[in-house]
């Protein structure tokens, strides 16, 4: 798979692997920040300093492709000030279930529409608290010929069969954090402190991975991990219940088997898998036309099973 298209990929998580090699119309830009977040509820410091202000970036994709299909998102590079932005249902759907939703983006941005607030709606739809967190990335170039060089490299690199680190620690400790603020305000937000996890996406579902299974008390009531690596991983034995999905047509992880569900049952810990035929990687809510689209009813119907 060409670079160029995996960056894509992991810069929001929107694009059809089979259909961009007929050749997309591709424009990405800078932006000013927008309002659909809501007001930031910041995990270290309430008042970010001038320096981590400026460094935050928002940015645009516009992509059409040959067949006629056309899309428009947000992401934000630069984390420096991780936060949660709340997503409240309304008090007579509520649920008590909360879940903090981690965006993915290759740990150099993160796809805070398709993979954060669209996620969220769908969650307070059914009565469930989302709170959509932007952790610490990895810092990239403001000019965007120069950050899709640094992404394309990236995945050129992995494109040969490397594996370039890219993981960002402290993105583990801002999960963990965000975890122990939403325990500490629950009551202000009507949710349960026991009913508290987490749905991680790409890059997210690694940042969500790592905190649950950390050494640590502070544990979620429950790991949904959406199209993250699907090898083997050591599972301590007090890990969360596991919901996994991924379509197997995805181009990053599609055809790594399911090691990871495989260590969650031999830990005798509940895991529920979805292995969908198609739907890319980065298809957030459900990609049209193919059975992704339930990934929503099917983690919350999930929950539901296990009280959450």
């Amino acid at each position: 798979m060409k670079s160029w298209l995996l960056s894509l990929v992991a810069l929001a998580g929107l694009t059809s692997v089979a259909c961009l090699a007929a050749g997309p119309v591709i424009k990405m830009k800078n932006t000013d920040p927008q309002a659909f977040l809501g007001e930031p509820v910041y995990l270290y410091s309430q008042t970010p300093s001038r320096q981590q202000s400026d460094a935050e970036q928002w940015g645009h994709l516009a992509l059409s492709l040959p067949n006629g299909y056309t899309t428009s998102e947000y992401f934000i590079r630069n984390v420096t000030n991780p936060a949660l932005y709340a997503f409240l249902p309304e008090p007579d759907k509520a649920t008590g279930s909360a879940v903090i939703v981690a965006p993915g983006g290759a740990f150099m941005s993160l796809a805070v529409q398709n993979e954060g607030l669209r996620v969220a709606k769908a969650l307070n739809d059914q009565g469930i608290a989302a709170f959509v967190l932007t952790y610490t990335l990895n810092k990239t170039s403001r000019e965007i010929a120069a950050y899709q060089q640094e992404v394309g490299k990236i995945f050129a690199a992995k494109s040969k069969g490397e594996e370039p680190d890219v993981f960002v620690p402290q993105a583990t400790t801002d999960a963990l954090k965000a975890l122990s603020v939403m325990k500490e305000n629950a009551p202000n937000w009507n949710i349960n402190p026991d009913k508290i996890g987490f749905l991680g996406f790409s890059a997210g579902a690694m940042t969500s991975l790592s905190a649950a299974i950390a050494d640590t008390d502070n544990r979620p009531a429950f790991l949904g991990y959406i199209y993250g690596p699907m090898k083997a991983i050591e599972v301590p034995a007090d890990a969360p219940p596991l919901f996994a999905a991924i379509a197997l047509d995805d181009g990053l992880f599609g055809k790594q088997g399911f090691g990871i569900v495989s260590q969650w049952q031999a830990q005798n810990i509940p895991v529920e898998l979805h292995a969908y035929e198609k739907g890319d990687h980065g298809f957030g809510v459900g990609r049209p036309g193919t059975t992704s689209t339930g990934i929503i009813p099917q983690f919350t119907a999930w929950l539901a099973t296990h009280d959450f």
